[in-house]
């Protein structure tokens, strides 16, 4: 998951929005903490001067009254006047920063009691509207040094501490303060410009090698390859890559087995027609007998007709657009038959074809192609099987599938030609084939008509001497889908 291209751009993409957010939200509480104690600091000192007057003029009645209605008259600050006990005289609790504040101010006042602003001489009323007057040179309000905390005395005495503490702060309260939307903006578009661009080139690369990858092969540049610099990557674009140069190497081999083919189709065409030439000219001369070499060309003839017919079908079930007849059928009774056709052909080397095992097994495919791979991988036994040693044929079940085990007791093969021996064509030896009648196309039949039908063909030497032929195909039950 982690190597996902659609989890790599969800990270990607979340992690850039939670950096807009978060330095919105940061830049948003630095610029409005900036914006209140600038603005306001210069007004707390008359709120003060304020406070005294009314107290003065109205007593502690007025005071609340007057404090009630300018409770919210600073931006994101809470307005208390609070009693030498700790209360505030509108009876509200105080807000933690206030609630501490006053306990570093109340710590203050028993190591050094400040003087408070007395009550001004003038005890006219102020309209609304009207500013408050300064207070005479050299009597401002008693600020307790470095925390704004005024305080002022009332008629009886009584010393209150006017204090000034920050609200709670809202995440996007200040979102409308001057130049904010702007700055937000401007880290947006950074951040995903940054972030935007890495992607673009994360993912751009990959996608135009993979287009100049798919143009060389358009032009048969089968060699070129598009996953070079991604060894690190296992997201989709990189195993893309890795897929694209598979298919180009499984293009280049299907081109040169094609040319192999062919020009192995050519030799093999060739030979027989050497042969009837050569047959021809005998005929020709005066002491030659035209009946013996007449049966040499029809021989030739009818080995050509077999080739081609092979060739034809060969090439049938490795066509792109192949369509079966499917059906159920017996396995057991193919295996019989077969069998008794490979021991008619046996008797010539005293080689006897024993059937071991045959249980009843239904598989679904076509009667005569697996036919005709049986026969192919059995006759193949036969051929190779030395004087007087049998070849045995045994069916057997493993989980699903039917397996069909071909041995005979002949010489094997080199272990690096195991797989190679169902390629059309592909002798061990170069004469092995040709001495023996053999088209080498028989094993390549079986391997193609295995994999038409779902299943497998596979060679493995035995320990004893010998080759074993593993046919392997899935297992028909009735009611199941075709």
């Amino acid at each position: 998951m982690m190597h996902s291209l659609f989890f790599r751009i969800f990270i990607l993409f979340w992690f850039a929005m939670a950096l807009i957010v978060g330095g919105s939200i940061a830049l948003t509480v630095a610029v409005a903490s900036r914006e209140n104690d600038s603005g306001d600091a210069e007004r707390r000192p008359e709120r003060a001067v304020r406070a005294s007057q009314v107290l003065g003029a109205g007593g502690i009645a007025e005071l609340r009254r007057w404090l009630e209605a300018n409770k919210d008259s600073i931006a994101q600050r809470d307005f208390f006047i609070v009693t030498p006990d700790g209360n505030d005289i509108l009876g509200r609790r105080l807000s933690e920063p206030a609630r501490h504040r006053w306990e570093f101010i109340r710590h203050g006042l028993e190591t050094g009691l400040p003087q408070p602003l007395p009550p001004p001489h003038d005890d006219h009323e102020l309209r609304d509207g009207q500013h408050p007057p300064r207070p005479p040179q050299g009597r401002p309000p008693n600020l307790w040094p470095g925390h704004a905390a005024p305080q002022i005395l009332g008629p009886d005495g009584t010393i209150y501490t006017i204090l000034f503490s920050p609200r709670r702060p809202g995440l996007f309260g200040a979102l409308a303060l001057p130049g904010i939307p702007i700055a937000v903006l401007t880290l947006a578009l950074l951040v995903s410009a940054l972030v935007s661009g890495w992607l673009a080139r994360h993912f751009s690369a990959p996608i135009r090698k993979i287009q100049e990858g798919a143009r060389s092969v358009a032009s048969e540049q089968l060699d070129v390859r598009v996953s070079a610099g991604l060894d690190g990557r296992r997201d989709e674009l990189a195993v893309l890559a890795r897929d694209f140069d598979e298919m180009a190497d499984k293009l280049r081999t299907t081109r040169k087995a094609r040319t192999q083919l062919l020009r192995d189709i050519s030799h093999e065409l060739r030979s027989p027609l050497a042969r009837m030439r050569m047959a021809v000219g005998l005929a020709r001369q005066s002491a030659a007998d035209p009946s013996r070499q007449l049966d040499r060309m029809e021989m030739e003839i009818e080995r050509l007709d077999s080739m081609i017919s092979q060739i034809l079908k060969l090439a049938h079930l490795q066509g792109s657009d192949l369509q079966l007849a499917r059906e159920p059928v017996e396995i057991g009774d193919i295996i019989e038959e077969v069998a008794a056709d490979a021991r008619f052909e046996g008797t010539q080397k005293n080689c006897a074809v024993r059937v071991l095992g045959a249980p009843r097994a239904a598989v679904f495919g076509h009667p005569e192609l697996l036919r005709s791979a049986i026969e192919n991988a059995l006759r193949n036994a036969v051929r190779y099987s030395p004087e007087g040693a049998p070849v045995e044929i045994e069916t057997t079940h493993e989980d699903a599938d039917v397996v069909i085990s071909i041995r005979d007791q002949g010489s094997g093969v080199p272990e690096n030609d195991l797989t190679k021996i169902f390629e059309p064509f592909y002798r061990v030896a170069e004469s092995r084939d040709r001495d023996t009648g053999g088209e080498g196309i028989g094993l390549a039949i079986t391997e193609q008509v295995m994999r038409a039908h779902a299943g497998s063909a596979r060679a493995r030497n035995l320990r004893g001497g010998g080759l074993e032929v593993v046919l392997r195909l899935p297992q028909h039950r009735p009611g199941s889908a075709a």
